[in-house]
């Protein structure tokens, strides 16, 4: 929590003095009162009184409620401002966090925990900041002033209102002690039924297919019902304050007045006014003493899941970044325009103790077309994810425009590449917001044009509001082949040095998937073009084909070459066509190329 605090600004923080201000003033205010009332009953027993000085007195005593009623509406509106504020700021930072943490970090993480920390987790902690400026500086100030003002009173009554403070706060350590812990879980099942419903949501499709709404309902309710008796538990746990501090108030308030009935029979008829108004003046300030840790209970009820909440955020913000700047980033050689160098590199994923790729070496070079095949499980993916700088290398390494990318900042490399991920991701918006997501200023000519090449024209034309028309979260409104054609055109319009294709033309039909290829070989003669491919066909016209196996490079070279000379590409090749389809193919590739040029 104190932590977390830090990113309360000066203005906040000088507000927080204000209310402490307007507490201590409200504090005197309310101690203010039994001062009144004890003048009042003393001039009530005492002959000869004027009326006026009751008057005035009760005045007084009027005065002082409205003070402290103004006050505490004031703190009240101030206190929730800073809690609003503060939120806002921690749930930025945590947002901020996550969008630059790497991909090895995300996965420590679950999405659905991820989104439980960024909502409800900063809302546990904001309650408690608007309740605690006002509860948890109030209580202990009233406590102690009130304590300072009953201690030379009589030493039986403090006696028995230090019971009453022992017998509260043992309540309350008991119950800290129980429910802590408990809050924990808590949270994680919360976690737990985010992550459920976002499967099921997600999965709606194939939920229904299979008739598994029974299934699927059965694994909410389990979870569900953990969550509910885990909170049950923490409610039934506190609900047992309540009535301790209720119960120590009425003992409290009763053994004074027995404490006071024997106090004034012994005592003689000049004192028994005096004691009286004490009496009356201490139930008053034992009260406040008791309603002041009443106060605190109220904080310690919402205090361990706010605890709880806040090691979580922390857990996240604390998280060390992976993937860092360079702290003295080296510009882009202007002179290799595009040039991607793998030289030895290998890698494993943090979690891992075997290596995803092993001594993979290749260049990649503009104007020229290098493709990446292989079986499941090869590597495919990996080696692309490298070239963002989702991973870093674990050895060896990957160079861009003659610089190795960890010098590079990750702004600089990113600017400079069109990544088209395996599975199309499209944002809620329009189809304009998704195809300039990498550039909102860029012009309508330049976003028709990438909508042109990607093929996505089409069915943009026949659409009621055309470039307009809202998409979804996630795309949902289109299918799979229109939210790849997106997503290509998306890359494209950006106009990169480097285009990355992981599988990215897997949804498209034949035909379509050739004079995409085709129109962007037009528009990249100048750039380097890696494509990561399943389909034989969408990589016959490459110029350079790479082929994987086991995370290690088998072979290297054109079509031509390698259907003679590797074994693996051989099989992969023949997997899918006849050697008679596969000559036929090439002579399509080729002929359908000379047409569109």
């Amino acid at each position: 929590m104190i932590k977390l605090l830090k990113n309360l600004g000066k203005k906040e923080w000088l507000l927080a003095l204000v209310c402490l201000v307007l507490i201590i003033g409200q504090v005197w205010l309310e101690l203010k009162m039994p001062d009144y009332m004890s003048e009042i009953t003393i001039l009530v027993q005492t002959q000869g009184s004027e009326m006026s000085e009751i008057v005035k007195n009760g005045g007084y005593m009027l005065a002082c409620a409205f003070g402290s009623l103004v006050s505490a509406i004031i703190v009240g509106y101030i206190a929730s401002g800073i809690s609003a504020t503060f939120s806002m700021k921690v749930r930025k930072k945590l947002f901020n966090k996550v969008g630059n943490l790497g991909m090895s970090e995300v996965k420590q993480f679950s999405t659905s925990s991820l989104i439980t920390r960024t909502t409800n987790d900063i809302t546990q902690i904001q309650m408690v900041i608007a309740m605690g400026l006002q509860l948890s500086i109030k209580a202990p100030i009233t406590a102690i002033w009130a304590i300072t003002k009953i201690l030379n009173k009589s030493w039986q009554w403090s006696s028995l209102t230090a019971v009453g403070v022992v017998v509260v706060l043992s309540v309350i350590g008991a119950l800290m002690a129980i429910v802590m812990p408990r809050f924990k879980i808590v949270q994680k099942l919360i976690d737990k039924i985010n992550e459920v419903t976002r499967e099921n949501l997600t999965g709606i499709r194939v939920v229904r297919a299979f008739n598994a709404e029974k299934y699927q309902e059965d694994k909410f309710e389990e979870v569900n019902t953990k969550l509910t008796n885990q909170q049950l538990f923490n409610q039934k746990a506190f609900s047992v304050l309540s009535p301790t501090m209720y119960l120590v108030m009425y003992f409290l308030t009763l053994g004074i007045y027995f404490i006071g009935a024997y106090l004034i029979r012994d005592a003689g008829m000049a004192d028994k006014i005096g004691i009286f108004g004490n009496m009356v003046v201490f139930s008053s300030y034992a009260m406040q003493v008791i309603m002041s840790f009443l106060m605190l209970a109220m904080i310690f009820m919402m205090l361990p899941r706010a605890q709880v909440s806040a090691n979580r955020i922390n857990e996240i913000i604390e998280t060390e970044e992976t993937i860092k700047d360079s702290k003295e980033p080296k510009k882009l050689n202007p002179n290799k325009k595009g040039l991607v160098e793998f030289k030895n590199v290998s890698f494993r994923y943090p979690d891992s103790d075997e290596e995803v790729l092993s001594d993979i070496s290749f260049t990649a070079e503009p104007g020229k077309t290098t493709a990446i095949i292989g079986s499941t499980g090869s590597g495919k993916s990996t080696i692309v994810n490298l070239i963002p700088r989702f991973y870093d290398v674990t050895s060896g390494n990957l160079l861009i425009d003659g610089v190795d990318i960890k010098d590079i900042s990750n702004k600089d490399l990113r600017k400079i590449i069109g990544f088209v991920p395996q599975k199309g991701i499209l944002f809620s918006g329009t189809i304009e917001s998704n195809i300039k997501y990498g550039n909102p200023n860029m012009s309508d000519e330049q976003m028709i044009e990438a909508a042109q090449i990607a093929q996505a024209t089409e069915f943009i034309e026949s659409k009621p509001e055309k470039y307009q028309e809202p998409i979804a979260q996630g795309g949902s409104n289109v299918s799979g082949g229109q939210k790849q054609r997106l997503s290509i055109a998306r890359a494209i319009a950006i106009d990169p040095e480097i285009l990355v294709f992981d599988d990215s033309f897997s949804a498209l039909d034949f035909k379509t998937d050739s004079i995409l290829r085709a129109e962007l070989a037009k528009k990249t003669q100048d750039k380097t073009v890696i494509i990561v491919a399943q389909r034989i066909n969408t990589i016959l016209n490459a110029d350079q084909i790479i082929v994987l196996e086991d995370g290690k490079v088998v072979g290297k070279g054109t079509h031509e070459e390698l259907i003679k000379t590797n074994e693996t590409y051989k099989q992969i090749a023949l997997s899918q066509l006849s050697e008679e389809e596969l000559n036929l193919q090439k002579n399509q590739e080729i002929e359908g190329g000379n047409k569109h040029e």
